[in-house]
């Protein structure tokens, strides 16, 4: 798979995937939170099915 995402969109899922894992330790503690796993994983691998699916790219292009 090729990547498509760039860093800044991986920064932004990372800090959304820990608000939402942290919502299942602390705060109304909710198994909600366990849905912050996707955007974890999205950017430790740096690619994004649904952006694929929707043709979205955020990666900088290698020329």
């Amino acid at each position: 798979m090729t990547k498509n995402m760039g860093s800044a969109d991986r920064v932004i899922r990372v800090i959304i995937g820990l608000v939402l894992l942290s919502l299942v330790f602390v705060g109304p503690q909710t198994p909600w939170g366990w849905i912050g796993i996707i955007p974890l994983v999205t950017a430790a691998i740096g690619v994004c099915p649904l952006y694929s699916i929707i043709g979205i790219k955020t990666c900088p292009t290698k020329r």
